[in-house]
């Protein structure tokens, strides 16, 4: 896209001069996506190009694909992946920082499979301070396998598993799982936005990253939540979803920065990033 617009250096007038304003990443693939319309995933993707580009990632960067919506974000993302069984994408991460000490160790999950089937597989290498860094795509619910309730659904909410509506009595609360992984000591940045405005959009790519740079700078741990929305899932036009993630959504998962202890500095290796925090095996 480009602009024609004078500024301090344009030509005579009546001459005019472009100025790029916006442009496609080229680690994010130019093709046709399978999300369903209004999916606030396209817009993860794009965030994470960008982020990666300005790092100069791309080249060093291993990301881990899990099972859910969120997995085919490996054909929208020019860099290598690999595919990991439901849930444990932080585990086939944590191999892969072991053998390629020098990557850049990505992964990309949804709620489903970071919150429900992956708990202790996010847990465990929270704790252990693994340098990797999750992006989690949290819409509330089980999008690809027919719209059943999550461990972040809310409570009153409709899905084909809670078809009355989450009632805590009975299913229990809503996990603010970002939140519980910021109190272990091994997570050096925890940080919580969203999808539901402009403005938000810059804040959501700005933790992005932050997240990145910590790996970068040899910290620990490190994870984004995107709130996101599930116009199908969740029985609403995209309009509508956007409008409930603005509200009762970021209501019961406030946004922010949860925790930022800072990088701890480490000798890096050939490739630009730091070595592991663990001997290798």
């Amino acid at each position: 896209m480009t602009l024609h617009t004078p500024g301090p250096e344009s030509p005579a007038p009546g001459a005019s001069a472009a100025r790029l304003i916006y442009a496609r990443p080229e680690v994010l693939r130019d093709r046709s996506t399978h999300y369903c319309p209004g999916c606030g995933h396209g817009v993860v993707h794009r965030l994470l190009a960008e982020v990666l580009t300005e790092l100069d990632l791309p080249a060093h960067t291993i990301a881990v694909a899990p099972v859910g919506c969120a997995v085919f974000a490996y054909d929208y993302l020019d860099i290598d992946f690999v595919e990991a069984p439901h849930g444990r994408a932080p585990a086939v991460a944590t191999g892969i920082r072991r053998v390629r000490p020098e990557a850049f160790v990505l992964t990309y999950q949804g709620d489903g499979d970071l919150a429900a089937i992956g708990t202790a597989e996010i847990v465990h290498a929270a704790a252990r301070g693994e340098r990797i860094t999750a992006i989690f795509v949290n819409n509330g619910i089980y999008g690809m396998t027919g719209g059943q309730m999550a461990p972040t659904t809310l409570l009153g909410q409709k899905t084909t598993s809670s078809p009355f509506g989450r009632d805590a009595a009975l299913m229990g609360y809503p996990i603010r799982i970002t939140e519980m992984l910021a109190q272990l000591p091994g997570v050096t940045y925890a940080a919580r936005g969203t999808i539901a405005d402009v403005g938000s959009i810059g804040k959501l790519k700005a933790m992005i990253k932050r997240a990145c740079q910590v790996q970068m700078e040899g910290g620990g741990f490190a994870i984004v939540e995107a709130l996101s929305n599930c116009p199908v899932g969740w029985g609403m036009t995209p309009q509508q979803s956007i409008e409930h993630l603005k509200g009762p959504v970021v209501e019961a998962y406030p946004l922010g920065v949860i925790v930022d202890r800072g990088a701890v500095a480490q000798p890096t290796h050939d490739l630009g990033c730091p070595s592991p925090a663990h001997p290798e095996a």
